[in-house]
């Protein structure tokens, strides 16, 4: 028996733990009728759209980003009346790192405002869905194919990646990439987009991305509004399934919610730790 308490106990340190942290990196202008979000959603209610990425940073060395964010240059951004912008990157500095400290990136999907920053961190190696990624620099462009959110010079900089040897192509769900990180699908944002569950060492966290828009289609199980998603039913099975993995649905964390700034402690101005 003691013998297999000590194995059980020293597997259990052995798991990898990070410190988790939402940035943000923009806004926009104004509030969004929820209804933009959310199908079936409140047209009077409105809800503050935050553009942000999040932060694992573990004891082992790794700094891992979940989405890239994007450059201010790029069309969309002026479309969303985009404010307050700092590039992700120089957010780094509020918690001590540099672009170059970043290990890995881990592609939730390829819309413009995930994917378009991943040249700004030299060193990360890129991880991304390989459905998600031969849907998005092949099929997509076809004449049957969807490409609203994506932008050809991601696609570019996404093959420049792949010829460097820094992608790596994820083949399906339910997957631990790096230890104490795990990726899952099923939401179908995109074709085949993914989010992360990670172990803090006191609780799992889900970082859902847009695989969950805003607290509104987690709250009520709402899929994304219409062109948000290629599955309703599908994106509102994967929230479920979110649900059955965190010990309180608090750690279920959406893409683009600003409240998440009023429930986890501040760390600094646009930054606080999911805890």
């Amino acid at each position: 028996m003691l013998l297999c308490f000590y194995s059980t106990l020293s597997a259990w340190s052995q798991t990898e733990q990070y410190e988790v942290y939402a940035i943000k990196f923009a806004s926009t202008a104004h509030a969004f009728p929820i209804s933009a979000w959310a199908d079936k959603g409140p047209e009077k209610d409105s809800v503050h759209i935050d553009f942000m990425v999040w932060l694992m940073k573990g004891k082992n060395g790794k700094n891992i980003l979940l989405d890239a964010g994007f450059l201010n240059d790029i069309e969309d951004a002026k479309d969303f009346n985009v404010t307050n912008y700092v590039r992700p990157d120089s957010m780094l500095s509020k918690l001590s790192l540099t672009a170059g400290d970043i290990t890995d990136i881990i592609l939730s999907h390829p819309h413009w405002d995930h994917i378009d920053g991943i040249d700004l961190f030299p060193n990360a190696q890129i991880w991304m869905q390989k459905e998600d990624f031969n849907y998005f620099v092949g099929t997509a462009w076809q004449k049957e194919g969807c490409n609203g959110g994506f932008h050809k010079r991601d696609v570019r900089k996404l093959i420049d990646k792949n010829l460097a040897g820094k992608l790596t192509l994820i083949d399906g769900d339910d997957k631990e990439i790096i230890p104490g990180i795990k990726i899952y699908t099923g939401s179908r944002h995109t074709f085949n987009s993914q989010y992360v569950l990670v172990e803090t060492g006191i609780n799992k966290i889900v970082l859902a991305s847009d695989n969950i828009w805003i607290y509104y289609n987690l709250d009520h199980l709402a899929p994304a509004s219409t062109g948000g998603t290629f599955d309703a039913i599908a994106y509102v099975k994967s929230m479920q399934r979110m649900k059955t993995q965190v010990s309180n649905i608090k750690y279920i964390i959406p893409g683009h919610d600003d409240k998440i700034f009023s429930i986890f402690p501040t760390v600094t101005k646009g930054v606080v730790q999911i805890k």
